[in-house]
C-alpha cells in the first residue's frame, strides 16, 4: 500500500487510516504542532503519520553516541541467530506477558522481540521499562524496516534533555511515576478515587497499573492518537490520558457491581473495550480539559517521590517489588478510628508518605489535655495526622505537612505555616475530604510576597480563598519550597499554633480551632462553598490523637 506497510496486517486495521489524502506537514512552531497533534491532523493518513513521527523523533536531543540503524544491522544476527523470532525470550525489564500486537502481521510480531533484545544489548542501564514493547509495536507501523524502528526507539530512550521526560527506564522512575499518578488522582479525580478506596484493598496497587492502561490495554487507534500528542508535548500527556480513563471508568461503572473480584482487572477490561464507551477524540478532549499543574510542578512532585523511594532503599538498579504497604491491622490500635478508616485516610495522603506505617505520638487519654504536651510529643515529626472524636461521636481530623516546631518562627505571635498538601476531613457521620484552600494574611495578599522565614503574624480575621485559577505562577501546592531550596511565590498558610490555641485551615472554607485545654473546639465554615461543615460549630472533645509516620522499610 505504501512504503510503511511492511509490518501491518491491513485486514485488522481501521480502513479510514489507510489512504486518506492529507497534505504534507510543513509547520515547525511548537504551538501549531501542538494544536495539529491534538486535532489529529496526521491521524487519518498512515504515511503522513510515519513521516511526522520520523521528523519529531529525529529532533529529540540525544546522547552523542546513540545506536542507529547501522548498529542494528550489525548486531541483530549475532544476538538473534537462527532462533524463531516469535518465541525469543525477553529481558527481565519488560513483561513477557504484555507484548501488544497492534494489528501487526507475523513478521511484525517477531520483529518486536528482536528489537527489544537488541535494545537490551545497547542499553545495559535499563532495569525496568514496561512501556517498551508497546512503543516498538506502535513504531513498527510507521517504519520502513526493523533497523529504522530500532533507531527511532533508541533516540527516545537516549533523550538527554533534562526537561523532557519520555519513557521510564528504571524501577525507581516507574514507581515514582505511579506514586505521582496516585497523588494526581487524589487531587483531580476524587469521585473515582473514592470508588477505588471502597472496592479495593490496596488502592496504590490499582494506580500502579496506570502505564499498563496506556501501553498495553489501550487499542491501537487510541494509543496512536495519544502518541501523536506525546511526541510533541511529552510525559505530562500520559498523566492526562490516564486520569481521563479513570474518570470515564467511574462514570460508566459507578453504581454498578464489579464484573470481577478485582477492580484492577475491571479497569483493564474497560480500557481494552474502551471503544464501547468513548471515542479517541472524546478521550483526548476529556484529558485536556483537566486543569493539571504545570510540567515544572509535576516534575517537583516526581522528584519528591523519587527521593522518598531512595530513602526506602529503592535504587535505579532495583528490580520490581511491591513497595506499597497498607496499614498493618495487627500493629494498629486507635480509640477514634478503625483499621479500615485509617486505610481510607492513608489513601488520601501523598504517596511518598503512604509507604510508612502510622505511629501514635500523642493521645489525650494517656497524655492528658495539655497543649504543651501536644506540642512536645508532636514536634520533630513531619508530617502528622490529627484525629478528633467529639462527645457527639463526630469524627474529623487533619493531615498536616509541616513540623509543629515551625510555629516558633513567629516568636510569641500566632504564626501560620504549612504547605498545600495539608487538608482536613470528616469520617463521622459521613466521610468527606475537603480540598485544600489558601489562608492568606490580608497584608501579605496585598504585597504578593512571603517572608523568608515562611511564618507570618496572624490577624484576628482569617481570609479564605480558593485555589488560584492559574497555578503556573506559583510553586506546586503539593510541596514546600524549602524542600527544594526554591523561593516561594505565595504566602500560603495552613496551620498555626501558640500557647493559647491551634488553628488548622483546611479546604473549601473549613477550619478547626482548638482551645489550649484541648477540651473544646469550634469550626469555621465558609458559606460560599457547597459542602457540609466538618462537625458542629462548637464541640467538646472526647478523644484527640496525633499520629506520625514510621519508616518500616529502613527499620
Amino acid at each position: 500500500m505504501d512504503e510503511y506497510d511492511r509490518f501491518v496486517d491491513w485486514d485488522k486495521m481501521d480502513v479510514t487510516v489507510q489512504s486518506q489524502d492529507i497534505k504534507e506537514l510543513t509547520c515547525t512552531e511548537f504551538q501549531e504542532l501542538k494544536q495539529l497533534a491534538r486535532q489529529g491532523y496526521w491521524a487519518k493518513s498512515h504515511s503522513l503519520r510515519a513521516k511526522v513521527y520520523h521528523k519529531l523523533i529525529s529532533n529529540i536531543p540525544c546522547r552523542t553516541v546513540t545506536p542507529d540503524a547501522n548498529v542494528y544491522r550489525d548486531i541483530v544476527v549475532k544476538i538473534v541467530g537462527k532462533r524463531n523470532s516469535s518465541s525469543l525470550p525477553l529481558p527481565e525489564f519488560v513483561d513477557d506477558s504484555l507484548v501488544p500486537t497492534y494489528c501487526l502481521n507475523a513478521e511484525g510480531i517477531g520483529a518486536v522481540r528482536k528489537i527489544i533484545l537488541c535494545i537490551a544489548n545497547q542499553f545495559p542501564d535499563i532495569s525496568f521499562c514496561p512501556a517498551l514493547p508497546s512503543v516498538i509495536a506502535l513504531l513498527l507501523h510507521y517504519s520502513k524496516d526493523e533497523a529504522e524502528c530500532f533507531e527511532q526507539v533508541c533516540r527516545i530512550l537516549a533523550c538527554n534533555d533534562p526537561s523532557k521526560r519520555l519513557i521510564d527506564q528504571t524501577f525507581l522512575a516507574f514507581e515514582s511515576s505511579c506514586m505521582t499518578f496516585g497523588d494526581l488522582v487524589n487531587k483531580y479525580c476524587q469521585a473515582a478515587h473514592k470508588l477505588m478506596v471502597a472496592v479495593s484493598e490496596d488502592v496504590l496497587e490499582v494506580y500502579s497499573d496506570w502505564q499498563r492502561w496506556l501501553f498495553g490495554e489501550l487499542p491501537m487507534v487510541y494509543i496512536a492518537r495519544v502518541f501523536d500528542v506525546f511526541l510533541v508535548e511529552g510525559y505530562k500527556v500520559l498523566y492526562r490520558v490516564a486520569l481521563a480513563i479513570l474518570k470515564f471508568f467511574h462514570k460508566v461503572r459507578a453504581g454498578q457491581p464489579m464484573e470481577s473480584d478485582s477492580v484492577q482487572q475491571d479497569i483493564r477490561a474497560f480500557v481494552r473495550d474502551i471503544a464501547k464507551a468513548v471515542s479517541p477524540e472524546r478521550l483526548l478532549e476529556k484529558a485536556f480539559a483537566i486543569r493539571l499543574f504545570s510540567r515544572k510542578e509535576i516534575q517537583l512532585l516526581q522528584m519528591a517521590n523519587e527521593k522518598a523511594l531512595q530513602q526506602k532503599g529503592i535504587t535505579v538498579k532495583q528490580k520490581r517489588q511491591n513497595v506499597h504497604l497498607a496499614v498493618h491491622a495487627e500493629n494498629f490500635k486507635s480509640e477514634i478510628v478503625s483499621v479500615k478508616e485509617m486505610r481510607d485516610i492513608w489513601s488520601w495522603i501523598p504517596e511518598r508518605f503512604a509507604l510508612c506505617q502510622p505511629l501514635l505520638l500523642f493521645t489525650t487519654l494517656e497524655h492528658g489535655c495539655s497543649l504543651s504536651r501536644f506540642y512536645s510529643h508532636s514536634e520533630g515529626h513531619e508530617p502528622t495526622l490529627v484525629l478528633i472524636k467529639t462527645t457527639a461521636k463526630e469524627v474529623c481530623g487533619a493531615y498536616l505537612s509541616t513540623d509543629w516546631s515551625e510555629r516558633r518562627r513567629g516568636g510569641n505571635k500566632l504564626s501560620f505555616f504549612g504547605t498545600g498538601e495539608c487538608f482536613v476531613f470528616r469520617l463521622q457521620p459521613e466521610v468527606e475530604r475537603y480540598e485544600w484552600v489558601i489562608i492568606k494574611h490580608p497584608e501579605l495578599a496585598a504585597s504578593g510576597s512571603e517572608p523568608e522565614n515562611h511564618a507570618s503574624p496572624a490577624s484576628n480575621t482569617l481570609s479564605f480563598r480558593g485555589t488560584p485559577s492559574d497555578p503556573s505562577d506559583r510553586l506546586s501546592p503539593f510541596l514546600s519550597a524549602r524542600h527544594f531550596n526554591l523561593p516561594s511565590k505565595t504566602a500560603s498558610m495552613f496551620m498555626a499554633g501558640s500557647s493559647e490555641c491551634i488553628i488548622i485551615g483546611g479546604g473549601d472554607g473549613q477550619a478547626l480551632y482548638l482551645d489550649a485545654d484541648l477540651n473544646h473546639g469550634r469550626t469555621s465554615h465558609c458559606n460560599t462553598f457547597n459542602n457540609q461543615p466538618l462537625c458542629s460549630e462548637s464541640f467538646q472533645i472526647s478523644v484527640l490523637e496525633v499520629w506520625g509516620f514510621r519508616d518500616t522499610m529502613n527499620g
